[in-house]
């Protein structure tokens, strides 16, 4: 990865690579929207005939929560050369870069009996970034902006009911796997004692990650057929699709463990039909 500063046109510069799949965040929204309103809408006479007047096979579920790192790194600390300087730069967790961060849920479900559910979830996570120093660069300590953090998932999933015999409140267990689309961050470099500004410079390109996470919850029943659903877990995404040519300057290695494991905690509401 090449960078180019206004204070030595010959520190890096830093190349956009291009998205592979042409969507952008806001029609990757509407197009899992849509999945998940299929998945909810399906057959739904069907269900009925087969269920009793006052069970519920679909169900459609809102929520949002906070998404607390574990661990995984934006970035690697690493020692090498920069612009022939020796460079160390310091391992930057997204606990503290980008803080617990906020997600946004939209689910779907089918009850195949009384403690089984099979569940289709799309998850949207939005987090703004800290200003961070993340090393030394000769006599300077070097300064990063990052851009802020956005991700879309559509997560598949099985869901087990413990069998608890209450007709306020519901138990249970679930996993989940999926696939995840990050975009693409960029980060700005400053060096005070350097009198040097690094300018919108590409760190990851738009990525598709795998996705897991295991929960666990309690749904009270508020209503007939509403629920209000407060739940926590474990959550991983696998790592971000590196921008990086540093080969041989001993810095390359900053963009690995960019996976993360998150400490998941939301409230919702469920509806049933």
């Amino acid at each position: 990865m090449r960078f180019e500063s206004s204070a030595d046109p010959g520190f890096f510069t830093a190349r956009r690579l291009p998205s592979h799949d042409g969507m952008s965040m806001h029609q990757r929204v509407w197009v899992y929207t849509a999945v998940l309103g299929l998945m909810a809408g399906g057959f739904p006479a069907a269900a009925r005939a087969q269920t009793a007047p006052d069970e519920s096979k679909w169900s459609v579920d809102f929520g949002i929560g906070i998404d607390v790192g574990i661990n995984g790194n934006v970035n690697s600390g690493a020692i090498g050369v920069l612009q022939g300087q020796a460079a160390a730069l310091l391992p930057q967790p997204y606990g503290d870069v980008y803080g617990t961060g906020i997600q946004f849920r939209i689910g779907g479900g089918y009850a195949i009996d009384r403690f089984s559910e099979l569940r289709g979830v799309l998850t949207f996570q939005s987090a703004d970034a800290d200003l961070v120093r993340l090393g030394d660069v000769g006599p300077s300590s070097l300064y990063a902006q990052y851009s802020d953090y956005q991700s879309m998932a559509l997560d598949v999933g099985y869901r087990r009911y413990a069998p608890l015999e209450s007709k306020v409140f519901r138990l249970y267990g679930e996993g989940t796997i999926g696939l995840g689309f990050i975009d693409a961050i960029d980060v700005r470099f400053a060096a005070p004692q350097s009198n040097l500004v690094i300018e919108n410079t590409d760190f990851y390109d738009q990525t598709a990650a795998f996705t897991w996470g295991v929960n666990a919850g309690v749904l009270f029943r508020v209503a007939q057929r509403v629920d209000v659903n407060a739940q926590f877990g474990l959550r991983h995404i696998s790592g971000l699709s590196a921008v990086d040519q540093l080969a041989g300057t001993g810095l390359d290695t900053i963009n690995n463990d960019s996976g993360r494991l998150t400490f998941p905690i939301g409230v919702g509401v469920r509806l049933r039909f």
